[in-house]
């Protein structure tokens, strides 16, 4: 028996409630024979589609009736959470019910500590919501305090910074539900952010990498194996080229070489082999896997293994 954790890339959700239904069925499928092997397995998922349509919704609302108050981005980020969750929770009950497996399933709405002084918070570089005109634009950042930027041309977005995870404030119950036999869907879209202010907790608009606080998540529960999972089989040097290279295993010291060298992009594998490091590195003997949602089960075989 392992403690896995496992991290859902957007490849595993959709973007309308319909969609994310036949998608959480389909990861449910993929999910589920690590799940009734023994392991411990404890799930972690992105939102970007999900709390960014939560967040226009709103706005949207406000801008038709004042009524309507535009919601605070870290309770969109609540809001996604349970959202997914309970998709997942729901696909992945009905999968295990189906093979016989008598286990529950609980989703735990989590936020995660960063720090107040995060260089991100400086330079906002994660566009959320809808795209506006420039004219509009400039009258939402009066308005609100908001920063908006161009985004590839297509208008502007409101920005919020993307600061690193610091520490998972929920782990305790996490631990406690693992313990107890249960599979834990936590730290969706990377956790809310919370920073300490005046002797409380506080939310911050912000998005924390899905991947790096998975890592996060997986060195506080000293799992033995994180699992990323993506749209491709295995990380590639010089992907899309006609020199491309499929890597079945790596080495930290190479993964950090490659890292450096630029062959993954900041965008898409970057963070995930980033993560990867950072959660290898924190003790001996831990493994993460990067493989495609569908190879779940059989990762092992299919994924990159990254160790020391």
């Amino acid at each position: 028996m392992k403690r896995i954790v496992i991290a859902l890339g957007g490849n595993a959700l959709g973007h309308t409630p319909s969609e994310q239904i036949n998608l959480s069925k389909k990861t449910a499928v993929a999910l589920a024979p690590l799940i009734y092997a023994g392991n411990e397995v404890i799930i972690t998922h992105g939102n970007g589609p999900q709390v960014g349509m939560i967040n226009s919704a709103f706005a949207s609302a406000s801008s038709i009736n004042p009524a309507v108050i535009p919601m605070p981005f870290p309770e969109c980020g609540a809001m996604s959470q349970g959202y997914i969750g309970y998709h997942l929770q729901n696909a992945l009950q009905n999968e295990l019910t189906n093979k016989g497996v008598n286990k529950n399933i609980t989703t735990i709405i989590t936020q995660v500590e960063v720090a107040p002084d995060d260089s991100a918070f400086k330079n906002p570089t994660k566009p959320i919501g809808a795209f506006y005109s420039e004219k509009e634009a400039e009258r939402i950042a009066i308005e609100n305090g908001y920063v908006m930027k161009e985004d590839a041309g297509r208008g502007y977005r409101r920005m919020v910074a993307s600061p690193k995870p610091v520490n998972v404030l929920e782990v305790e119950t996490v631990k406690t539900l693992v313990a107890a036999g249960q599979t834990v869907i936590t730290v969706g879209g990377g956790g809310i952010p919370v920073i300490r202010k005046d002797g409380i907790w506080e939310g911050v608009a912000a998005v924390i990498d899905k991947d790096y606080a998975s890592a996060c998540l997986a060195d506080l529960l000293d799992a033995d194996l994180l699992i990323i999972l993506t749209a491709v089989n295995r990380i590639s040097l010089n992907y899309g080229k006609e020199n491309q290279i499929d890597l079945a295993e790596l080495r930290v010291e190479e993964a950090r070489k490659y890292l450096d060298e630029g062959h993954f992009l900041k965008g898409s594998m970057g963070p995930k082999v980033e993560a990867a490091i950072n959660f290898v590195s924190g003790k001996p003997g831990r493994i993460c896997i990067i493989a495609a949602l569908e190879n779940a089960a059989k990762a092992w075989e299919t994924g990159t293994k990254i160790s020391n």
